[in-house]
């Protein structure tokens, strides 16, 4: 992802819609959450594959990002599962994701526009002394 503008553009897309999405929830003052058992498992599934994605990484942008995004998507698989949260603390919480989808969608935009890690940056990454 680093240094690749096609998927750091995208994924600034996806996260500032997102952000866009929460920002909205919270102007119309809508701080719901779904507690069916889809929510739950997509949000489970995200968190898999973020996860995978996060050991995959080759640059510390790219583990911001998908750091970020995994903050995200904990917030939701926990608001899903925790029917009886209080209002306040599902208010909050929505005020936060606004904050880490902007912050992703940002981060997003720094892979798309750093330089790609050399391939002694690589090399040292992976432990490999040359």
């Amino acid at each position: 992802m680093c240094g690749k503008p096609f998927w750091g553009i995208v994924g600034a897309i996806g996260s500032a819609s997102l952000c866009y999405v929460s920002y909205s929830r919270l102007q119309e003052s809508d701080f719901s959450w779904s507690h069916d058992w889809q929510s739950i498992a997509t949000a489970a599934v995200w968190i898999l594959l973020v996860v995978g994605l996060l050991s995959e990484t080759r640059c510390w942008r790219e583990r911001a990002f998908f750091g970020l995004l995994l903050l995200n998507f904990v917030s939701w698989l926990t608001l899903s599962v925790w029917t009886t949260a209080p209002y306040s603390a599902v208010r909050d919480v929505r005020r936060v994701t606004v904050g880490l989808w902007g912050l992703a969608a940002l981060t997003s935009l720094a892979t798309t526009f750093g330089l790609r890690p050399s391939d002694q940056d690589r090399r040292e990454e992976q432990g490999h002394n040359v």
